[in-house]
């Protein structure tokens, strides 16, 4: 089998995070790739576990080296990913899961045409809404621009493979698990393939041929 990326969308609160992490926890045969920052490190953040921390010149050196498979900027702060750091993890065999937004996706996917592109849909506007606004000391300037990148976002869902619609986690978990095994059955990504069809083809002829001889 071939190991594929799988990137996960959906706005803020939609719960892609959660998802991708359930999954890394639960399945052996997926991997994150570790993604690099110009910002500073936050709490018990690790340099090289939760992100690769670098300085704006290096950052933007690599970008010219053309390292990244995507990046982009929010709220100030350089965000991306190194096309070195998914293969290593595609090279150990295990899919690489991505929670990244529909603008980084698209750059994703034209840099790795193998990727399964997955969106996370809220239940409704309402429990969006709440999960925007669940943090009291969020300003509603801070509240109203998660509520437009969310509106931006979900305008994006066509050019998605999957849907998942996240009204139960553990079934939201599931279905995206289920996508995993399916689509590592997809007759391109099973590795020779056609060698197997040929032994297998070819030793049922021998059979054929032998209960044909005696009949």
């Amino acid at each position: 089998m071939k190991p594929f990326p799988l990137i996960l969308s959906s706005p803020s609160g939609g719960g892609k995070t959660t998802i991708a992490r359930r999954l890394l926890a639960e399945r052996g045969d997926v991997g994150y790739s570790v993604s690099c920052t110009t910002r500073a490190p936050r709490g018990r953040e690790q340099n090289g576990v939760d992100y690769h921390f670098m300085p704006v010149e290096e950052f933007l050196a690599r970008i010219d080296r053309g390292e990244f498979a995507e990046y982009a900027e929010v709220h100030g702060n350089l965000y991306g990913t190194l096309r070195s750091e998914v293969k290593r993890v595609l090279d150990t065999g295990r899919h690489v899961i991505m929670d990244i937004d529909p603008q980084g996706a698209r750059k994703f996917a034209a840099a790795f045409p193998e990727s399964v592109l997955v969106f996370v849909l809220p239940p409704n506007a309402r429990v969006l809404y709440e999960r925007l606004s669940a943090r009291s000391t969020d300003s509603a300037e801070s509240i109203a621009r998660r509520l437009r990148n969310a509106r931006d976002e979900i305008a994006a869902v066509h050019e998605y493979d999957y849907v998942i619609i996240n009204e139960d986690l553990d079934t939201a978990v599931r279905q995206v698990g289920s996508i995993i095994d399916a689509e590592s059955a997809r007759r391109d990504r099973i590795h020779a393939l056609d060698a197997q069809i040929a032994e297998l083809l070819s030793e049922l002829g021998q059979r054929l041929d032998h209960h044909t001889s005696v009949s």
